[in-house]
């Protein structure tokens, strides 16, 4: 009712086609997905005098005083921004902030759900990597750690890095490194069904862009055996010519073996698919792939290898679909990620709670494992717990936790 009031119908009647009683979809957004609510009440006199002037002047004049007394006395160690300029949603490409919105709420209400963590959602209405970065920056005395999503490749990596040379907070890019590191989790899982060591496996990455980028850096830190990544053009190689510097860089630790030509080349005796990228790989490729193949196939809504061919050449296939069994999904990362850095306060994200954070995903289902049971459901309330302790266990580790 009150969403009603404050947001008021726009749409004018029943032949509407975005009207909720023809779309469940349009229902549920109605007035939003989300809504703040105070944590303490305002019944009377002296709750107002303590929430509010005269009492709050004494927290500000504390505050002031002492700086890091803001973790205790706000909300600041408890929220996360989830940042977008709403240039690369979903499937959907560059729709702007304003379409970005919905996905962004969406967001927020799955950290607070699968990570209890509080996160607002914040649509920018600029492009500019400075810009951004600007932005968030004066933002960010409000929040205790930065989401970036939903920003478009090459873009996205030079606003990741920039930012976080400007705050002391976490700043992680989910499309990117949530990918990767439930990716790994399930890899590690699927390696060791199939008896074989990361160190053992030849992966092929169809997708160059932020998560392909990504997984590929995780993997390698990992101790993959070997990995190339393809983009449209072919394997991204040293000798290519029209690589980008996020390219060049790439071409820098991946592809050991000196693979050059398309994607099918990769392929032939390669362990493991990861497809991030779209399109469709062809089956006679698929079927050059190495024994007891390990096929993650995850764009959405179609993969590059359906399911169907997948398991006719592959020991373990999984997809971005929650309609087939081992969907990896962000949002088994993401909430624990942030859980537990800001738990101990940590200034940023490294590589080591990455690795952290894969490594006890994997382990939820280490006692479970099958062909259809390499990664935990997004439900499993074993998740966000063993994640989030294993994040902030790996922040002191690496120095960057200040509680």
């Amino acid at each position: 009712m009150a969403a009603e009031i404050v947001n008021p119908r726009s749409d004018s009647g029943p032949d509407d086609a975005h009207n909720e009683l023809f779309d469940p979809a349009f229902a549920l957004h109605r007035g939003g997905k989300m809504a703040i609510r105070a944590t303490v009440p305002v019944r009377d006199r002296d709750d107002l005098s303590l929430a509010y002037t005269p009492g709050v002047a004494k927290v500000c004049s504390a505050i002031a005083e002492q700086p890091e007394l803001v973790h205790d006395y706000t909300w600041k160690s408890q929220v996360v921004a989830v940042v977008t300029d709403g240039s690369a949603v979903l499937g959907l490409g560059d729709i702007g902030p304003e379409a970005s919105l919905p996905v962004m709420e969406g967001k927020a209400i799955l950290f607070k759900q699968f990570g209890g963590v509080d996160a607002v959602p914040i649509a920018l209405d600029c492009r500019g990597v400075d810009e951004i970065v600007d932005t968030v920056a004066r933002l960010a005395p409000s929040f205790g750690g930065i989401n970036l999503e939903d920003i478009s490749a090459p873009r996205c990596f030079e606003v990741e890095r920039k930012l976080q040379e400007r705050v002391d907070i976490p700043v992680f890019h989910d499309d990117q490194h949530g990918t990767a590191v439930v990716t790994l989790a399930a890899l590690r899982n699927a390696a060791k069904l199939t008896g074989r060591a990361l160190g053992e496996l030849r992966a092929v990455i169809s997708g160059a862009g932020a998560a392909g980028v990504a997984i590929a850096r995780i993997l390698v830190e990992a101790g993959i055996g070997d990995v190339a990544v393809c983009d449209r053009k072919g394997i991204v190689s040293a000798d290519r010519e029209d690589l980008t510097d996020v390219k060049r860089d790439l071409a820098g630790f991946t592809n050991k073996a000196g693979l050059t030509g398309t994607l099918a080349a990769a392929l032939d005796g390669a362990d493991v698919f990861i497809g991030v990228s779209g399109g469709t790989v062809p089956e006679e490729a698929v079927a050059t792939m190495a024994k007891d193949a390990l096929i993650f196939a995850m764009a959405n809504p179609t993969p590059e290898i359906h399911p169907d061919v997948a398991h006719k050449y592959a020991a373990v296939v999984a997809t971005g679909r929650s309609d087939y069994p081992n969907q990896i999904n962000n949002v088994l990362a993401f909430p624990g990620i942030f859980a537990g850095a800001l738990q101990v306060r940590a200034s940023r994200i490294t590589e080591s709670m990455k690795l952290a954070a894969a490594e006890a995903l994997a382990a939820v289902v280490a006692d479970e494992l099958s062909a259809e049971c390499v990664i935990p459901s997004p439900f499993d309330e074993r998740v966000a717990p063993a994640v989030t302790a294993a994040v902030a266990a790996a922040a002191r580790a690496a120095g960057v936790a200040r509680r």
